[in-house]
């Protein structure tokens, strides 16, 4: 049993954290003219540095052709975060508006908007909830959870939460592969482990498999196989891996938050299990300042440009959960959840 000093700091914590997400409700909602600036500015960059990208490749000058996959590669990851606020209802102020431009921009992302914005809401509802962990997060097991697989299991966990792996294997295999076909989840290591079934995936994930199939082609015979392949493909396999990189970084860090329900509290896991990942200006504008994602979990009704005010106006936001680039590297070796450390340790640790 916690102690009644325990159970009053676990208490102040959480009135502290509804008190923040009164002060944060200020920021909620889209501002239109806004939204449409930002939509054309960055699909319009996109398609220009695209056409400009082929240009060069099939006029020879294969770097500049390379050196615009980096801005290229920006750009549709601040498109998937648009499609992302379109998947929150926080990037237009009506349904038919997010659903449509959201719906619209999965084709760039090759991501099934609407399994994925059901999957992602998933995450958010249980976020550092050790007993509804589901498809949408990155799996994390417990060092006991981890103990009690057989070998064979814990031999897979343990590729599977290799940096190699959470950085470039599973994002390309997630993108191109596992969602290409429903009913789509991470791996199983867990008994309580909650997916989205089939009925409620396929219409999303095949409408999009068929609007591909007919992308592709198009562009395939239009363009040319050849720029198609080692021209376009390499920004979406960029952008993948971006956008793994942002989404691991933004949970899996030393002090993150994991509670069995019976502790656990929503507003509390959703800043204390998401981190405020500090990068430069032209970093944030091209990730759509998805590093504030601690304000982000626990409002995610305020639009990605709104972001930035919020957290000058709440200044209990800029020291909550920072992470420097330099410091965010340190986060690649953390595997497991130490329930009673109540932090992240490594498999070295575990082993010892």
């Amino acid at each position: 049993m916690p102690s009644d000093e325990t159970v009053g700091v676990r208490a102040d914590k959480r009135i502290e954290m509804r008190e923040l997400l009164a002060r944060c409700n200020a920021f909620r909602g889209a501002d239109t003219g806004r939204s449409i600036f930002q939509l054309v500015t960055t699909g319009g960059g996109y398609f220009i540095t695209i056409a400009l990208m082929l240009h060069y490749f099939m006029a020879g000058n294969y770097l500049a052709s390379t050196l615009l996959t980096l801005i290229a590669s920006g750009l549709l990851t601040r498109l998937f975060i648009i499609q992302h606020d379109c998947g929150h209802g926080s990037f237009f102020r009506t349904r038919d508006a997010n659903e449509m431009v959201g719906r619209c921009i999965s084709i760039l992302t090759f991501t099934p908007y609407d399994f994925w914005r059901r999957a992602h809401a998933m995450h958010h509802a249980a976020s550092g909830s050790l007993n509804r962990r589901s498809v949408g997060g990155l799996d994390t097991i417990t060092v006991n959870e981890y103990k009690a697989l057989p070998e064979n299991q814990r031999r897979i966990y343990t590729i599977y939460r290799q940096p190699f792996s959470q950085l470039i294997v599973i994002p390309i295999l997630y993108i191109f592969f596992i969602q290409r076909f429903p009913p789509s989840q991470t791996m199983p290591f867990l008994k309580e482990y909650t997916s989205i079934p089939l009925k409620d995936s396929w219409r999303s994930i095949v409408g999009l498999d068929i609007a591909l199939f007919i992308g592709i082609v198009v562009m395939g015979t239009t363009l040319g196989w050849v720029p198609f392949l080692f021209c376009y493909m390499p920004v979406v396999v960029l952008t993948t891996i971006i956008g793994g990189w942002l989404f691991y970084i933004q949970h899996q860090f030393e002090d993150t938050y994991w509670e069995h329900d019976t502790n656990w509290d929503f507003h509390e896991a959703a800043v204390m299990s998401s981190s405020y990942y500090v990068l430069p200006p032209i970093l944030n504008w091209f990730s759509g300042n998805i590093g504030l994602h601690h304000i982000h979990h626990l409002c995610s009704m305020i639009p990605n440009y709104k972001l930035p005010e919020c957290l000058k106006a709440i200044p209990e936001f800029q020291k909550t959960n920072r992470l420097t680039i330099r410091e965010s590297f340190h986060c690649l070796r953390w595997a497991l959840w130490d329930e009673a450390k109540k932090k992240m340790v490594t498999f070295q640790e575990v082993n010892a």
